[in-house]
């Protein structure tokens, strides 16, 4: 203690002397700072003051802090020891003290559980609000024996599901409950025994046994039992009082009889999967667990059969209980409603073509002069020559606008053919096939016209020919859509996709006609419901093609009567897009599907109406009403 502190102590004494109470209310500091009280019938406020000038503590006073204190020390004392005097006294007259940080607040003990600490408190009468925590009794039991150590004014509460015990009290009682919780919570002869079963399933026989457990009411033997089962070894392990274990113990013995009826054949019937698809999975599960236990038991178990029945759709095991055990695991996880894909695909083809040309061909013939000249232009449809042996009342001049100019009747004949073509092509083609499949499974859908392509033939002439002939291949030209889905974790799907588009043009050669052909084969990663496109063509071509006689057709303007051009333009825009859908239960399901239908009835309507006009009892074909679930139209329904 400083020499200022001492002072203070010192002064604050001789005032205390110096008032009118002096006669009730002495403070005697001796030296080596001793502290003596003496008061009488002293307001408890001046109590208060003189511990907070004598230790250095802040205090902040309830107005309901009121009355008079009586305090008598035999003998000198210290700071701390004279704190917890005075602590003392509070308690006495119904006071507590909160400590919070640098204050402490002094409050009647009535409203001291609500703003208890659960802090380090810095004497026994301050007010501490804990959690107990309890490992083996259930705290709900507690409560009752510890509730008449609690005051009137402390809290006392249990609560079950962490089964802990809240307190609110003076630290010096709270660590006595603290103790006394010690004391009672204590693991009883609650041990583990382990109970094989061998006929019954174990898993079956531990249900029975819980279901026992929750119809005894509160307080009888057997509520504390613990029942858990082993479904490696086929085991029931029991944990509690040595009463209950042999209890439990009796019953399962009494359920593990043998079956003489059913034996250890057991039918499970499949909701979803194959029967014949699970045989083989079933089988190599079995025999792992076969194994396994043989080498653990060493003995040779029975062996395992299982069979599929298909027009049952259902399994036929033959196996020890704990081996069908088991496999019943193993098949309530296979066992489950597979998500369905829907993968709608559009194909959409924006082409341009425009072609022009132009041009003049001249000829003159000598006829019996046997003088004959011409200028011939290759690839420009009918040739000039033709003309001399044409009937020139209907000559065949092609495509176009063809002229003949001159004089084919003379003696001398000559003429000129002027031609000029124009033509522009639009395509617009909009493809969307749509196909549903289960996940992981490959569908096709092909909606194609089977055309034929000669490949191969013979014929002689001249000789006879015993055996001519001639070889034709058929192939699909239209839409081909051939999916396989995997839907990963967080709906991300995984599409492996071959897409083709063909069709047959107008132009045929004499192998056969000309065919155009889009194909994608790739695999990718969407999400459900996004649209991700595949791939696409922009294509530009220009060709230009210029033919002129050498010299004339290079004169300025006269020029043009010995030349011949063409310019052919070609555009066309080709787009792939593809949109997976999933298919999880029947709401979805019926609502694509509603979609659809609700799209082709609407257009069949449409068609009737059209065609009323002109019959007088129609009788075009109309799906029947179907009362479905809309949902959001996506992108391949816009047409």
């Amino acid at each position: 203690m400083t020499i200022w502190h001492q002072l203070l102590i010192t002064a604050f004494a001789l005032s205390l002397a110096m008032s009118v109470y002096a006669d009730d209310e002495t403070v005697d500091v001796e030296d080596g700072d001793q502290i003596t009280l003496n008061l009488q019938n002293a307001e408890i406020t001046a109590l208060i003051n003189t511990v907070a000038d004598i230790t250095g503590r802040n205090f902040i006073i309830d107005p309901r802090v009121r009355g008079t204190v009586t305090v008598v020390t035999s003998r000198p004392m210290d700071e701390d020891e004279l704190y917890r005097v005075f602590l003392s006294v509070l308690e006495v007259h119904g006071f507590a003290t909160i400590p919070t940080g640098d204050i402490i607040k002094v409050i009647p003990d009535a409203n001291a559980k609500q703003l208890g600490t659960d802090g380090e408190p810095e004497a026994p009468a301050d007010i501490v609000t804990a959690v107990i925590p309890v490992d083996n009794v259930p705290v709900a039991q507690l409560v009752p024996i510890l509730r008449p150590l609690v005051p009137q004014n402390g809290h006392l509460a249990a609560y079950p599901p962490t089964n802990v015990l809240i307190a609110s009290d003076r630290a010096g009682n709270l660590e006595r409950i603290r103790h006394l919780v010690e004391q009672v919570d204590r693991a009883g002869d609650a041990e583990i025994d382990i109970v094989p079963v061998e006929n019954a399933s174990a898993t079956e026989v531990a249900r029975i046994l819980r279901s026992l457990q929750r119809g005894d009411a509160e307080g009888v033997p057997g509520r504390d039992l613990q029942i858990a089962v082993d479904e490696r070894t086929g085991s029931i392990l029991l944990s509690g009082e040595e009463n209950q274990r042999q209890r439990m113990r009796r019953l399962i013995t009494e359920l593990d009889e043998p079956d003489e009826d059913q034996g250890d054949t057991h039918v499970i019937y499949l909701r979803y999967a194959r029967a014949e698809d699970l045989v083989d999975t079933l089988t190599g599960v079995s025999e792992n667990i076969q194994q396994r236990r043989d080498a653990q038991e060493g003995d040779d178990a029975a062996p395992v059969s299982i069979q599929a029945d298909e027009a049952t759709n259902a399994l036929i095991i033959s196996a020890q209980p704990n081996i069908v055990d088991s496999l019943l695991r193993v098949i309530e996880r296979l066992d489950i409603r597979r998500a369905q894909i829907m993968v709608e695909a559009a194909i959409a083809e924006i082409s341009t073509e425009r072609d022009a040309e132009r041009g003049v061909q001249w000829f003159v013939d000598g006829g019996e002069e046997g003088a004959l000249g011409l200028t011939r232009f290759g690839n420009i449809g009918t040739p000039i020559e033709s003309l001399l042996t044409l009937d020139t009342d209907a000559p065949q001049l092609g495509d176009g606008v063809s002229a003949v100019i001159g004089d084919l009747d003379s003696r001398v004949q000559f003429g000129a053919f002027v031609r000029a073509l124009s033509q522009d092509r639009n395509t617009n083609i909009l493809s969307t096939p749509s196909l549903v499949t289960m996940d992981n499974q490959e569908a096709e859908i092909r909606v194609a016209e089977n055309r034929p392509f000669v490949t191969g033939q013979f014929s002689q002439e001249g000789r006879t020919v015993q055996n001519p002939f001639q070889t034709i291949s058929r192939e699909d030209v239209g839409i081909i859509l051939k999916i396989t889905p995997q839907i990963n974790e967080g709906d991300a799907i995984r599409l492996d996709i071959e897409q083709e588009a063909s069709n047959v043009i107008g132009q045929t050669t004499a192998a056969g006609p000309i065919t155009n052909r889009r194909t994608i084969q790739t695999s990718v990663l969407a999400e459900d419901g996004q649209i991700i496109a595949l791939g696409g063509l922009m294509d530009d071509d220009v060709q230009e093609e210029e033919q002129r006689v050498p010299g004339l057709g290079s004169i300025p303007l006269l020029g043009e009567l010995f030349r011949y051009r063409s310019t052919s333009e070609t555009k066309r825009n080709l787009m792939v897009f593809m949109q997976p859908n999933i298919i999880r239960d029947r709401a979805m399901a019926d609502g694509l599907t509603g979609r659809k239908y609700s799209y082709m009835r609407a257009r069949q309507l449409a068609q009737r109406d059209r065609d009323s006009s002109l019959l007088s009892n129609p009788r075009t074909p109309t799906l029947p009403q179907m009362e479905r679930p809309e949902l959001p139209v996506p992108f391949s329904s816009s047409r």
